[in-house]
C-alpha cells in the first residue's frame, strides 16, 4: 500500500477538515490538499517520473515540503529529504548518490544549488503550480518498495543512504499510536524541526487522522513563535531535540509563558539530561514522550510515556527518567557484545533491535549494510544497558567511550554530573589521547563556573578515575544540522 494512500482517505470522509497552515493562515483543508498533491504527481509524472525513481527535496520548512513529499509517494517515487542547513555542495553529493531525477527547492537554496552547476535539474514549486485540479491514480506500492531514502547527518565523513520503505514508515506509525501518543482530529502538528528529519516523518500519523499541520512563518525554531502559534491553535504536538527543549524551558521561565496550548513534546535525538528533563517538567507539566530510533529503525527503538516521564512515585523513577524507555511494540531489543551475543541484565553493550521498522540496508554501500545488519539485528553502534524491566540506559555511542588506564568511562554518565551544576549550560566529555594512560578525559563546558567548583562536584558524585584532567570553556559547542554535539569536532582540538 502506497502511504500517499492515507491523505486521500482522510480527504473522502473529512475534506472540509482544516488541513495545512502558514503560520496562523489557512493554506488548504484536506480535500485542497489532496487535490494539490495529485496535481503535483501528475507533473511529475508527465516529467518523465516512473515509480521507483529518486526525487531530491532541498528545502525549509515550508507549506509546499508536505505537497511534494506527498506528490513524490503518490507518483510512486521515492523522497530524498536534505536538511536545508546543508551547504550546496553536501547537497549536491547526495543527489549525486541517491542516483536523483531532479530536485524541489524553495527560492534561496536553489539558487544556491544553481550556482554550483547541481548535478540535477532543480525546480522550485509554488502552491499555485498544484492547483490546477487534475486528478491522478496512485500508483501502487508494496511493503518493501522504497518510500524515504534518508542520509544519515555524517558526524563521521561521508553520510550514507539508509533506504526506508513504505512498509517501515507504516510500522513506526502504527507503533507511535501504540507506545508513544494518541493522535486525533483535534490535534495540530508543529513543524518547529527539520522536516527531513523526525519531524517530517512524524507527519504521517497527522494526516492519517485529518490532524491540522502548521508550518511556522519562521521556517524553523522560534520559541516565542511555537508559544503563540500553540496558544492559537491549541492540542499542538511537536518534535524537539534535547538542546530544543532545555531552551524552550529556559525561555517560557525567563518570560512567564507555560507552553498553554502545547499538548505532546516528542524528544528524542539522545536522553535529555536528568536536570534538564525534570526542570522541564516541573515547568511544562505532563505533556513530553521520549522516543529513541535511529535512521536505521525510524522513531522506533524504545519509548518512553508521558506517564513514565512524570512519575515520581515508582523507587527507580530518577532510573528510568534517565532511560530511554522500553522496546517499541514492532520491535525486540537487546544489548549484545562485540561480537553480537545477548549480553546479561545490567551488562554495559551494544544496543541491537531488529523487527519489520529496521531498514533493509544502505543505499549502494553493501559493506557497510554487512557491518550494520548482522545475524538479523540492526547494531546501532550505540552503548547501554537493559535492567531488569527491560528500560535501556544509553551510555554513549560504541566510538565516544574512553578507555583510561584499562578502564571503560562513559562521558555521558559524567556529563550527567556536571550539568547538575546550575552555571552549567551544556557540557560534553571526550577522551584526549594520552601516552601513559590510553586517554585522558576532557570536559569541555559552556557556562560561569571555577574549575575548582567542578572538580568538587565530580569527586562528591563520581569515582576520582572519572574526573575530568581538564575544563575547556566554550561560548557554544559545536553542533552538526540536527543538533547533536559533534564530538569529532572537539576531538580534532587535541591535534
Amino acid at each position: 500500500m502506497n502511504l500517499a494512500s492515507w491523505l486521500m482517505r482522510t480527504a473522502q470522509v473529512s475534506g472540509d477538515q482544516p488541513a495545512l497552515f502558514h503560520g496562523t493562515d489557512q493554506i488548504a483543508n484536506y480535500a485542497e490538499l489532496a487535490n494539490m498533491v495529485q496535481s503535483c504527481a501528475a507533473w511529475l509524472q508527465d516529467n518523465g517520473v516512473s515509480a521507483g525513481d529518486h526525487i531530491g527535496i532541498f528545502m525549509k520548512n515550508t507549506p509546499e515540503y508536505l505537497v511534494v513529499f506527498y506528490g513524490i509517494w503518490a507518483a510512486g517515487a521515492v523522497a530524498v529529504p536534505i536538511n536545508g542547513k546543508l551547504h550546496p555542495k553536501e547537497a549536491d553529493w547526495i543527489l549525486e548518490n541517491a542516483e536523483a531525477k531532479f530536485v524541489f527547492c524553495c527560492d534561496g537554496l536553489g539558487a544556491a544549488l544553481s550556482e554550483i552547476e547541481c548535478c540535477v535539474p532543480v525546480f522550485v514549486p509554488a502552491l499555485g503550480d498544484f492547483k490546477d485540479g487534475r486528478s491522478f491514480h496512485i500508483v501502487d506500492r508494496h511493503s518493501d518498495d522504497l518510500a524515504w531514502l534518508f542520509y544519515t547527518s555524517g558526524t563521521t565523513g561521508r553520510p550514507k543512504g539508509v533506504m526506508i520503505t513504505h512498509g517501515m514508515i507504516r510500522q513506526m506509525a502504527l507503533g507511535y499510536f501504540a507506545d508513544v501518543d494518541h493522535v486525533s482530529a483535534q490535534d495540530t502538528a508543529l513543524y518547529a524541526a527539520p522536516m527531513s528529519h523526525g519531524a517530517g516523518l512524524y507527519n504521517i500519523m497527522h494526516m492519517r487522522v485529518g490532524a491540522r499541520h502548521v508550518v511556522p512563518k519562521s521556517g524553523g525554531f522560534e520559541e516565542g513563535e511555537i508559544f503563540e502559534l500553540a496558544r492559537h491553535f491549541g492540542n499542538v504536538h511537536m518534535f524537539a531535540a534535547p538542546t530544543m527543549v532545555k531552551r524552550m524551558t529556559q525561555i517560557a521561565k525567563e518570560h512567564g509563558e507555560t507552553g498553554a496550548g502545547i499538548r505532546t513534546i516528542v524528544y528524542a535525538g539522545g536522553p535529555m539530561y536528568l536536570a534538564d528533563i525534570i526542570e522541564a517538567v516541573d515547568h511544562f507539566g505532563p505533556i513530553f514522550v521520549q522516543v529513541y530510533g535511529q535512521g536505521e529503525c525510524p522513531m522506533g527503538i524504545t519509548a518512553l510515556s508521558r506517564e513514565e516521564v512524570c512519575d515520581r512515585t515508582h523507587p527507580n523513577w530518577k532510573e528510568r527518567l534517565k532511560s530511554v524507555g522500553r522496546a517499541q511494540s514492532t520491535v525486540e531489543v537487546q544489548i549484545g557484545d562485540e561480537n553480537g551475543n545477548i549480553l546479561p541484565i545490567g551488562e554495559i553493550g551494544e544496543i541491537m533491535v531488529r523487527g519489520d521498522l529496521v531498514m533493509p540496508g544502505y543505499w549502494k554501500n553493501p559493506d557497510a549494510s554487512e557491518k550494520t545488519l548482522r545475524n538479523g539485528w540492526l547494531q546501532t553502534g550505540d552503548m547501554g544497558a537493559m535492567d531488569q524491566d527491560g528500560y535501556v540506559t544509553m551510555h554513549d555511542r560504541s566510538k565516544d567511550m574512553i578507555i583510561s588506564g584499562g578502564t571503560n568511562i562513559y562521558p555521558r554518565e559524567v556529563e550527567e554530573v556536571l550539568m547538575t551544576h546550575p552555571d552549567v549550560i551544556e557540557a560534553s566529555v571526550v577522551g584526549r589521547p594520552n601516552a601513559e594512560w590510553g586517554e585522558d578525559v576532557v570536559a569541555f563546558v559552556v557556562g560561569d563556573v571555577s574549575t575548582d567548583v567542578l572538580d568538587d562536584l565530580c569527586l562528591s558524585q563520581i569515582a576520582r578515575f572519572k574526573r575530568p584532567k581538564d575544563y575547556v570553556f566554550l561560548d557554544q559547542l559545536p553542533k552538526n544540522n540536527y543538533g547533536k554535539v559533534l564530538k569529532t569536532v572537539l576531538r580534532e582540538s587535541f591535534k
